[in-house]
């Protein structure tokens, strides 16, 4: 069992180059079918040791920070769509640098910058995010177009018309969703903003497009693509999704540390924490699955997994398996990939994992090694 990664005697997160080829050959299949630009999202996954693999396939990356832009421009080697909720006024001149399009969140921000953008010796294409007032996320924290956000502008803040040199209109309410919440957001859109439209040159669509999950329809989406394409066939049209690019491409390695028990609750305690390496099973929340586990059952050895920081609710609810834990045996977490490591912490100064690639090869090789100068270089 888990043979693969019986040499990794460390936590270790580990993308599977086979699977992330794939999830890409999809996504360019969809681009290409459909005529659009597919981009991706760094807040989702940004694991840049192999950006030469995703420039292959996709249009470019979508960047949310000036560093996001830089590691962009760096190591995929073009330039960024970029989008920040609000821009630092002295970040601005080299965020242009390496961008191509600037997203800006408010008309109030794109006046405040747009003479900079105007004058600036390489040509940039600057839009505007709006709120196009329907979303299907139901969970509050993911939600853009919950009543009062501060993402994105509404349609009445454009009652006198569209600012005079805005190229692009940038919309994303969409988190894991269906082919068929697009349908249904992308009709509030046009409801809403589509007598700009034909002012405009671009207009993205954001991410949340889960593409790669399976039973995603994808030719629904590519019918819907093509059919706003021929209703508005001078606009480029870009879609910059986060999940769809290493959805289910890799695992979190961890180790049983200890077993605690108390009150006849035994919990694993694992060289990992949930907290500090996954984050989002916390917030979000969800409940990972765990290679060769299943939900609590009656009469089978049970467990909740603990993570290693001094976090009281470090832990996830009871996980049974078929023979009693030990201490170090191997868990392996599925689908810890994306917006999985762009949201981790040195919370407590634990070990952060490693970072690996399981290459096509069956080889596994190991890109990053945390050291204690990793924890100490974040504060000062």
């Amino acid at each position: 069992m888990n043979n693969e990664y019986a040499s990794l005697r460390s936590a270790a997160y580990v993308l599977e180059e086979r699977k992330l080829r794939e999830n890409l050959e999809l996504i360019q299949r969809v681009q290409s079918e459909a005529g659009v630009f597919i981009i991706l999202a760094l807040k989702g996954f940004a694991m840049w040791s192999v950006f030469p693999m995703v420039k292959r396939y996709l249009s470019g990356a979508t960047a949310s920070s000036l560093h996001e832009a830089r590691l962009i421009f760096e190591e995929m080697g073009c330039k960024a769509h970029t989008y920040a909720v609000a821009y630092m006024p002295d970040e601005f001149d080299e965020i242009m640098g390496y961008s191509s399009h600037i997203t800006f969140n408010s008309i109030a921000q794109y006046k405040r910058y747009a003479a900079a953008v105007e004058s600036y010796p390489e040509k940039i294409s600057p839009g505007i995010r709006v709120n196009p007032e329907y979303s299907e996320v139901e969970v509050a924290l993911y939600n853009p177009c919950a009543p009062g956000s501060r993402l994105g502008e509404v349609s009445d803040a454009f009652y006198a018309g569209l600012p005079e040199g805005v190229e692009g209109l940038h919309f994303h309410t969409l988190c894991e969703s269906s082919s068929y919440d697009l349908e249904k957001v992308l009709a509030a859109f046009e409801e809403r903003f589509g007598r700009f439209l034909p002012q405009l040159k671009w207009v993205n669509f954001g991410g949340g497009h889960l593409m790669t999950r399976k039973g995603y329809d994808t030719e629904h989406l590519i019918a819907l693509l093509r059919a706003f394409r021929a209703r508005h066939p001078h606009l480029e049209v870009i879609l910059e999704p986060g999940s769809a690019i290493a959805w289910e491409t890799g695992v979190l390695v961890a180790h049983v540390l200890d077993i605690v028990e108390n009150k006849g609750i035994q919990t694993a305690i694992l060289d990992v924490s949930f907290t500090a390496h996954m984050p989002d099973t916390l917030e979000m929340p969800y409940r990972p699955r765990i290679r060769g586990a299943a939900d609590r059952t009656p009469g089978k050895p049970t467990y909740r997994m603990g993570g290693v920081s001094c976090l009281s609710g470090d832990y996830m609810l009871e996980y049974s398996f078929e023979n009693p834990l030990q201490p170090g045996d191997q868990i392996i977490l599925e689908d810890m990939i994306h917006y999985t490591m762009v949201k981790t912490t040195t919370f407590n100064g634990v070990r952060h994992p490693d970072i690996c690639i399981l290459r096509e090869t069956g080889e596994i090789e190991t890109v990053k090694r945390f050291s204690y100068e990793d924890y100490r270089n974040r504060l000062s």
